[in-house]
């Protein structure tokens, strides 16, 4: 199988703080990847690097054979990118957010139309699509800022923390839409996430990295198996080597 996104020996610090620590994976095409860890861990700073916002001290990083530092360019043509804090326009309408970040990659009318319906689809808004963003929920600015990252289908969608402090509803539905939005598209997905439940249903593999360094990486199976359990929260405990009272 191909590789989406290729990270060899990655290293990366904050002034004198390593938060990478030569950190190495690989992504298939096709598949939905989860980067999990506690805060602090580097789990940002990886995201960050692969969407091409920030340079690594040492090491590589792919996506799709571009080198996120020497060929950038190309790299953003490929991605699309939530942030944990993705911002919006709140005095325009949902419409109307899309449709201006549509226009920033569309190449000319039909492209515009399609990648407008597909983001409202993937709003799932109904009426209220017309509405300012400011009078919309946090979980209807998440439903949003998703479409807005996933209507020009990018080969490679980057989404940090997709439905932190969302209720259970709100994170159930954005969890179906990228679950939908890989079978319709056939292209990858790179997330992190705190939610055991949901990166269980929604990963084809896992890596967990603790303090700049990935511990351990595999299916979510496969993870449970290695680690003699029989969720994922206990084996991401064992792996970060913490200790539960009883």
């Amino acid at each position: 199988m191909a590789y989406a996104v290729l990270v060899k020996d990655l290293v990366k610090y904050y002034g004198r703080f390593k938060a990478l620590r030569g950190i190495s994976f690989h992504i298939f095409e096709g598949e939905v990847f989860g980067l999990i860890g506690p805060n602090g861990a580097g789990k940002t700073t990886t995201l960050r690097i692969l969407a091409t916002l920030l340079k690594p001290d040492s090491g590589k990083a792919q996506i799709y054979g571009y080198d996120v530092v020497k060929e950038a360019t190309k790299v953003k043509s490929l991605i699309g990118y939530l942030p944990e804090e993705a911002g919006l326009y709140e005095r325009l309408t949902g419409y109307e957010n899309l449709l201006f970040f549509a226009k920033l990659y569309a190449k000319d009318k039909k492209e515009l139309e399609e990648m407008l319906e597909y983001g409202i689809k993937i709003a799932n808004l109904g009426d209220r699509i017309h509405d300012k963003v400011k009078n919309y929920s946090k979980g209807m600015k998440r439903r949003l800022t998703l479409a807005r990252a996933l209507m020009v289908k990018p080969k490679l969608a980057i989404l940090d923390e997709p439905t932190v402090g969302l209720d259970v509803y709100a994170a159930v539905t954005l969890r179906n839409t990228i679950k939908r939005y890989v079978k319709e598209t056939g292209n990858t997905v790179l997330f992190s996430s705190h939610n055991m439940l949901e990166v269980e249903y929604l990963c084809d593999r896992i890596a967990f990295i603790n303090k700049g360094v990935i511990v351990a990486e595999g299916s979510p199976r496969e993870l449970k198996d290695k680690f003699g359990v029989s969720n994922l929260e206990e084996a991401f405990v064992k792996a970060m080597g913490l200790k539960v009272e009883e």
